[in-house]
């Protein structure tokens, strides 16, 4: 019989000991859900109590308020005699907040006088008459000055002329959650810009309308600014000569086919569109 030893792996020796559980492993299980349970309840408290750090934290019913009071800080910033009308909201379904929720959009609008030439004076001077917490600026666009402000809540302000003898502000939500959506303050034309708009469109030979459009926007001090404004349907032939005598033979805007003028607190701003189509927009701005 050989001596010789045979080589390959070793005959188990039998099972092998547990390796007993090394203290730092279980402090280190312990510190993990500690601090999940601390991310958990910081994270609970900033949901309650911290102010949004981002657009799709508001939704569009949280962020209509905000554009409704934006809407009468420009009034204000504007002035009574330079205010032409404001425009009705405008809400657009269908954007997207994330690549898997819709959202929509709101926008309200606010048209001021700017003759041709005074277009940086006018958004300089509204931008001065800004809160100061909305860091108004006028810089130079592609098409002329334009104002950006910002509003708080992730609501935009920009400003920029169009080609009627206006500056058009506009009031930005961006896209977000529509959450119950926006829901207009209700008011009734019962003031001067009802009877300027009833005088306005007598004059252009076109009926009143028994349900004209309002608008509104909370005044910084207090009360509403409103603007009244017909259904702008095709009728009779018209021309803005008709409102000459109503404006005193002094317009602001006479530029076809669009036409304004003053008649006491009132503005009044008529447009004529295709197919004899009329638009006329009374509007009454904020105090002060």
């Amino acid at each position: 019989m050989s001596g010789a030893v045979q080589t390959g792996w070793a005959p188990s020796a039998g099972p092998a000991a547990p390796v007993p559980a090394r203290p730092w492993r279980r402090w280190l299980l312990a510190a993990t859900a500690a601090w999940a349970v601390l991310l958990a309840v910081l994270t609970w408290t900033s949901v309650r109590d911290d102010p949004p750090t981002v657009r799709e934290q508001r939704t569009l019913d949280q962020a209509g308020p905000v554009v409704d009071r934006a809407v009468g800080e420009l009034v204000r910033a504007a002035g009574a005699t330079n205010l032409l009308e404001l425009g009705a909201a405008r809400v657009a379904e269908g954007c997207r907040v994330t690549p898997f929720a819709d959202g929509a959009r709101l926008r309200r609008d606010v048209g001021v006088l700017a003759p041709t030439g005074t277009e940086r004076t006018v958004l300089t001077g509204i931008a001065e008459r800004l809160p100061t917490s909305w860091r108004a600026r006028v810089g130079s666009g592609l098409n002329g000055p334009e104002l950006y402000a910002d509003a708080g809540e992730f609501v935009a302000v920009e400003g920029r002329p169009t080609v009627d003898g206006q500056v058009r502000l506009v009031v930005d939500t961006g896209c977000r959650p529509t959450g119950s959506g926006y829901a207009p303050a209700t008011a009734t034309a019962t003031g001067p810009e009802a009877a300027a708009l009833t005088a306005a469109l007598g004059a252009l030979g076109r009926p009143s309308d028994a349900a004209p459009e309002l608008v509104t926007a909370p005044c910084p001090g207090g009360g509403l600014a409103q603007t009244v404004r017909s259904a702008g349907g095709p009728g009779p032939a018209a021309s803005t000569a008709a409102l000459a005598a109503l404006a005193g033979n002094a317009p602001l805007v006479d530029e076809p086919p669009v036409y304004a003028y003053r008649t006491g607190p009132v503005t009044v701003l008529a447009e004529l569109g295709p197919d004899d189509a009329v638009r006329v927009a009374a509007t009454v701005g904020c105090p002060g």
